[in-house]
């Protein structure tokens, strides 16, 4: 059991966990970003579905930039790992694009069809798919990175401790030059006893652990940038700060988004003017 877990009961875990129930207008949240990136699909040139493995969620819509020096941002959604969609975040796309900055959207299958494990094990696959067809999508190896919003923060961290060599020879220890990981979980122990979530992510001590980034090295010296919303709960707050103690020869700084719940943080990826925004641009090194 985590020292979170043992220390708070089952209830209070459920409360700090429960970002619907702690954001009570979530849904105007959901509403919003489904309405924009409607609308950037139709004004932007785009790649839709392509596939990236054979499962049924193994896709990605690709955003090519018109110029720039060839970056490629990968984002990969939140929800938990068990909801929403790639559809749902096409909005963060046309500021990055307008900046040379071409952007790849993942999806993956959900909880409790696949695990958590499997899911890392997409993200891998994605991964190989934007480094072995760079020069296709004219995306610079040397410039690819990877950003991620709550569950997708996690999969960002999980994707900068992986062993790539490992598991495909032909990519390279350092594939990411880069991840910014948003209010992400990085240590899944305590997730086991929020009883809203056990019944799709069927975790269990052993197998939370061994998807929790907090318990492995970073892979690479790759600059590792964390970002929470200030108005986030406890436990959220305290899964970024594990970050940046755990990786301090990755890290690269924490984004402070005052203001920010877990759902309005990740609207500044979106947004030229807030700090999230210029943070991801540092780690570009724009």
């Amino acid at each position: 059991m985590s020292s979170a877990a043992a220390v708070h009961d089952r209830a209070w875990l459920g409360r700090q966990y429960n970002n619907r129930a702690l954001v009570p207008d979530h849904a105007q949240y959901f509403a919003r970003w489904a309405d924009a990136s409607a609308r950037a699909r139709a004004s932007l040139e785009g790649r839709l579905d392509l596939a990236y493995g054979d499962a049924p969620g193994e896709r990605v819509d690709f955003f090519p930039a018109s110029g720039g020096d060839g970056a490629c941002m990968m984002f990969i959604h939140g929800g938990y790992w068990r909801s929403l969609d790639k559809n749902d975040f096409t909005f963060i796309a046309p500021p990055w694009v307008e900046r040379g900055v071409s952007v790849a959207i993942v999806n993956y299958d959900l909880c409790p069809k696949v695990t958590i494990e499997e899911i890392v094990r997409q993200m891998l696959r994605a991964s190989r798919w934007l480094w072995l067809r760079a020069s296709e999508l004219r995306v610079d190896r040397e410039r690819l990175y990877v950003s991620g919003h709550s569950a997708g923060g996690h999969l960002v961290a999980m994707l900068l401790a992986a062993l790539f060599p490992v598991f495909d020879p032909r990519l390279p220890k350092g594939l990411w030059k880069g991840g910014l990981a948003i209010s992400g979980v990085y240590d899944l122990t305590p997730l086991p006893e929020v009883e809203f979530l056990q019944g799709d992510l069927r975790l269990d001590a052993e197998s939370a652990r061994r998807v929790s980034p907090a318990f492995l090295p970073p892979a690479t010296g790759a600059p590792v940038m964390s970002c929470v919303g200030a108005d986030e709960s406890d436990e959220f707050r305290r899964q970024n700060a594990l970050l940046g103690s755990r990786w301090r020869s990755a890290f690269a700084g924490d984004i402070a988004m005052p203001g920010k719940n877990h759902f309005s943080v990740v609207d500044g990826l979106a947004d030229p003017a807030s700090a999230l925004f210029a943070g991801a641009r540092r780690l570009m090194g724009a």
